[in-house]
Parts: C-alpha cells; sequence; structure tokens
C-alpha cells in the first residue's frame, strides 16, 4: 500500500519545462544573481510587497546573513527555542548569545510576555518565527522591542501567510525565507531576504555581496572584495522553479487552508493546531501522550508522520540550564501530520478517521 507523505512538492508540466529550458541554455548559475535569480527577487519582491528582496541558497544562509547585519557579537538575541536548528546557528555564526523563552500555548509561536521577561539592555536582536505559518504577534513584538533592537522574522513556514492584512514579508526589518522541496514554495534548495528598513538599497547592496564571496564593484572580469563574504547565491534551476511555484502559491495556500479547517473541525483531540484564515500551512500539528505509540500505529496505516521540532535548548550545544516548561512539553508531545495540497480527499479522510479512532 502506498504510504501517505507527510511533505510532497505540487509540480506539472511547467516546472519541467522550465528546468528542461534552464538547462539547454547553459546559464546555470551566477554569483551576480542576474537571469531567473534576478527575474524570482523581483516578482517575489511585488507578491509580499516589500521594499528590497535578496535571494540566497537557503533559509540558513538567509538568516546568517540578515544577523550579521544587526551587530549582534556578544549581545543578545531572543528566540523561541521550538524552531529548527539553523534560527540559533545564524545568532552563533555571528558571534551573538541566543536567549530562548517559550512559545504561546495555542499558537506555540513567541510568546511576547515572555519577551517582556527577558528583554534589556544586552538585547539587540529579536527572532520571531512563524511557527506552521501562523503569523507571530510583530506589532506587539515591535512595541516591546526598543529602537536600537531589530527584529528578523524567521519566515521559514510562512511563505503566503498573511498580517495585519499584508503578506508576511513586509513588516521586520529582515524576513527569512526558505524554498526547501518541502517548504509551501519548492525549490531544490532556495532562500531569500526581505529587506523593509528605511536604508533598503544599500542593504540590498551589500547583501548581494556577501552573498558572493564578498565581491564588490564588479565591472566584467574586474571586481574588488572588502569583507568576508559566502559562496550563498542562488542558482538558476532553483529560480526557474521558484517562478512556477510563485504562480500556484495562492491556489496552494487555500488548499492548506481548507484542509486544515477540516483537521481543526473534525479531529477530536483537543490540542490541535487553530484555524487561521492569515495562516499558510506549511504543516499541521497536533498533540499527544504516549507519541511513539502513536506514531507507530500512524505508521502501520501508511500514514506519515513527523516531530518538528525537538526544542533547540535542549541540543548539547546549546544547554545552559535553561528551563522552558511549556516548550520541553510541546517538545514531548507534538507530532505534525500531512496537509500538503497534493492530498486526495479519500486520504483526508483517511487521515482524520484513523487518529479519531486512536484518541
Amino acid at each position: 500500500m502506498k504510504n501517505i507523505k507527510l511533505f510532497d512538492p505540487v509540480i506539472d508540466e511547467r516546472e519541467i519545462k522550465k528546468v528542461v529550458k534552464t538547462l539547454k541554455s547553459g546559464f546555470w548559475a551566477s554569483g551576480a544573481g542576474g537571469g531567473q535569480v534576478h527575474e524570482f527577487e523581483t516578482k517575489f519582491k511585488t507578491f509580499i510587497h516589500s521594499k528590497s528582496c535578496v535571494a540566497v541558497n537557503s533559509g540558513t544562509a538567509a538568516l546568517h546573513l540578515a544577523a550579521s547585519l544587526c551587530n549582534i557579537k556578544g549581545k543578545e538575541v531572543i528566540l523561541p527555542s521550538l524552531s529548527f536548528v539553523s534560527t540559533a546557528h545564524a545568532i552563533m555564526y555571528n558571534g551573538g548569545k541566543p536567549v530562548f523563552v517559550d512559545v504561546d500555548p495555542h499558537t506555540l509561536c513567541i510568546d511576547p510576555e515572555e519577551i517582556k521577561k527577558k528583554i534589556s539592555k544586552k538585547t539587540k536582536c529579536i527572532i520571531p518565527v512563524h511557527f506552521g505559518g501562523i503569523p507571530a504577534d510583530i506589532k506587539r513584538i515591535q512595541k516591546l522591542s526598543k529602537s536600537n533592537v531589530m527584529i528578523i522574522e524567521d519566515a521559514a513556514h510562512a511563505c503566503g501567510s498573511e498580517y495585519n492584512g499584508k503578506k508576511i514579508g513586509s513588516h521586520g526589518d529582515f524576513v527569512c525565507f526558505s524554498f526547501h522541496p518541502v517548504k509551501n514554495l519548492a525549490m531544490p534548495t532556495g532562500g531569500l531576504i526581505s529587506i523593509n528598513h528605511n536604508n533598503h538599497e544599500k542593504i540590498e547592496k551589500r547583501l548581494k555581496s556577501l552573498r558572493w564571496c564578498g565581491i564588490s564593484n564588479r565591472k566584467s572580469t574586474s571586481y574588488d572584495v572588502n569583507e568576508l563574504g559566502n559562496n550563498y547565491y542562488m542558482n538558476e534551476f532553483s529560480a526557474a522553479i521558484g517562478l512556477v511555484q510563485l504562480e500556484k502559491i495562492n491556489k496552494l495556500t487555500k488548499i492548506r487552508q481548507n484542509t486544515a479547517k477540516r483537521y481543526f473541525n473534525e479531529i477530536m483531540i483537543d490540542e490541535k493546531m487553530p484555524y487561521d484564515n492569515r495562516c499558510s500551512y506549511h504543516m499541521y500539528w497536533i498533540r499527544v501522550k504516549h507519541r511513539k505509540k502513536f506514531r507507530d500505529l500512524l505508521d502501520k496505516k501508511h500514514i506519515e508522520t513527523g516531530t518538528h521540532y525537538r526544542p533547540i535548548h535542549t541540543f548539547t550545544l546549546y544547554k545552559n540550564n535553561t528551563s522552558l516548561p511549556f516548550t520541553e512539553k510541546i517538545g514531548n508531545e507534538i507530532v505534525t501530520i500531512p496537509i500538503h495540497p497534493n492530498l486526495k480527499k479519500i486520504e483526508i479522510d483517511k487521515i482524520i478517521s484513523t487518529i479519531n479512532k486512536l484518541v
């Protein structure tokens, strides 16, 4: 029997044709970011209504570069522990100190009340994560932060989500997206930094240098390098696929939202992801006791599940006597279930009925 996949990218002949055309063109990559990379940046900027966009090769690269602009060396950065480890790695890469806080029990996004307890003169940055695609309360977080505290939104799950009537990507100083194959906008590998800072043109120019080994002032084959950069530029194949995916994103988000509404209304578990029509639903979570047994039973029914995520502060690298009781409880109970747009009605029915029989 075929498994119901936890994640599954939505592709058709359009992506295939774009990739083949790119392959035949012989123009596969450029550190300068011309061609389809530039086209993707331009169209994505229009999609989210931000001031500038710089494409990179992963969400991790986006977070790393955004944090590098915030002068966090030796300073504290507040973030939720319930996230993929790259959120914290970006701080460490740049010499900052991660300060983990608990999440809101309803949304699993960072809890502003917990930020209030930890923010101090040492705080240089806050990284809210739009967990599962549910928008974190950016407006409230901005009110909590002082003028010298930067906000980097981790929007790895939130392509297509909305906040205050606008697409995620148009609010914080920097907003970092991930376009991994399992994400709502899928690419073989990809990421992007949305810039909403007043000085966005200068920042965009610097980021484009930092993503390509620090290369600047390039004219033909002549160029300079005036600071340390990285090999983080996006390739043409990813951009080609991303351009097609961008045409579909609103339709695919609606399909995800419809599935989420069914899960919320029909799965007979109290602790589950709320329905929110602003959410892009990169994933859908429920909380259960005896998680291993529960997942094993779903696996026997050929339903793939996941556990997103083990809290970052519990990893050896990040252990520092931090105690986050609710996050730790979530980390032991959370189960993610399939919500991708390739699901058929009969598969959604099976997921709901199987879970309801087990609880």
